[in-house]
């Protein structure tokens, strides 16, 4: 089998990562080898967001880099279908993975689809309800020419069956890790919908324990545990508007408690900073970018987080640290009904933790169960 992944910024590198582990294991205790081709569209171009995750993670070096980098949505997605299209034609693989919510899933997934090259997508069915975002318009068109479609939550999967996807399996609950597909067919035209959990909670099992042993983070910052809040913000919805993104701030400073706020700073928000030329933000220190595995630390010991981050939402969840999200909506909403996380609009000061315990992302075998799926389905790959 050979299977190509399409990457281009940060958060899929991490998705990326537990899926070829899995894949590995598969191989290794298999009769099906399985040939995996990454392809960087370089959509993540500055190296503290792309290149320092694939050396953390000890993951290979990307077979094919597109170098596409900046740009508009448009442009730059019209680069990664052009690029990535030349790559499949070279390679022909039996399935493409594409990950997210990125210009790179969206340009991936209409060129494998053209191409009649299956199309899986990690992290399928997740909702804001907010077409100004250019991630939701990835997201759903995307979902809509998939024809494997692989859900966080059970959640993620009443948002498809609420837009007519009907080929649902173990109605949209949580399937087995050892699920036998023997009656499933892969149908262009009739895509399939499993939940197999949050590939995320499989990363962040995995970086505790390194980020404990490895992480110096805190001492290099001179920061106690508990004793600082936590920012991220690098939505263009919030980059793109110099007015906002000052407001963001002060809203920040303004709020957190903490005599210190910690704010690795994205370069799409570097850029945007140095144009509004404020000197200070009072209680906000701005640090370069930091590693996955220093982001974990810095979260775990955090006393509260801002971000406008998904990913960072679901793993404050996860590590029980209170998180305001800086947007005016958020996919994750299981996060919000367990009452550790609330929008920013309707910050009071208060976390009501009313579900801190019940886990609505799965088990930490997501990896497991995708490599199941696509490995069974794909057998059978001359009926597609």
């Amino acid at each position: 089998m050979k299977i190509a992944h399409i990457v281009g910024a940060r958060p899929q590198f991490i998705k990326y990562f537990p899926v070829h582990r899995a894949f590995d294991e598969f191989s290794k205790n298999s009769d099906i080898k399985v040939k995996e081709i990454l392809i960087h569209t370089g959509q993540h171009y500055d190296y503290a967001m792309s290149e320092v995750f694939f050396k953390e993670f000890g993951i290979k070096s990307p077979d094919y880099h597109l170098g596409v980098g900046s740009g508009y949505h448009g442009q730059q997605t019209g680069q990664i279908i052009a690029k990535t299209e030349e790559v499949l034609l070279k390679e022909r693989p039996d399935v493409v993975v594409v990950y997210g919510d990125t210009n790179s899933t969206l340009g991936g997934a209409l060129t494998a689809i053209k191409l009649h090259i299956p199309v899986v997508h990690v992290e399928a069915g997740l909702r804001s309800f907010n077409k100004r975002m250019p991630e939701e318009i990835n997201r759903v068109l995307t979902d809509h020419v998939s024809t494997v479609l692989l859900c966080p939550s059970e959640i993620a999967v009443k948002n498809l069956r609420k837009e007519g996807f009907t080929e649902i399996a173990c109605e949209g609950k949580l399937i087995p890790p050892d699920i036998q597909l023997s009656t499933y067919r892969v149908d262009l035209s009739s895509p399939l919908v499993f939940n197999v959990g949050d590939v995320m909670y499989d990363v962040l099992l995995h970086a505790l324990s390194v980020a404990e042993s490895k992480s110096r983070i805190l001492e290099t910052l001179q920061l106690t545990p508990k004793s600082y809040a936590l920012m991220t913000i690098h939505r263009a919805e919030n980059t793109d508007n110099p007015v906002k993104l000052d407001e963001l701030f002060k809203y920040v400073n303004n709020v957190a408690s903490l005599s210190e706020i910690i704010f690795p700073v994205h370069p799409r928000t570097k850029k945007t900073l140095d144009e509004l030329k404020v000197a200070s933000y009072g209680k906000i220190r701005m640090i370069e970018p930091v590693g996955y595995f220093d982001m974990i630390w810095l979260l775990k010991n955090s006393a509260i987080v801002f971000t406008d981050s998904g990913g960072l939402q679901k793993e404050a969840y996860w590590l029980e640290i209170p998180c305001v999200t800086l947007r005016e909506e958020t996919e994750w909403v299981e996060t919000v009904e367990s009452g550790c996380n609330v929008l920013y609009k309707e910050y009071d000061a208060t976390f009501h933790k009313l579900l801190f315990r019940r886990n609505f992302y799965g088990d930490g075998k997501a990896a497991q169960r995708i490599v199941n799926v696509i490995t069974q389905l794909f057998r059978r790959i001359d009926e597609v």
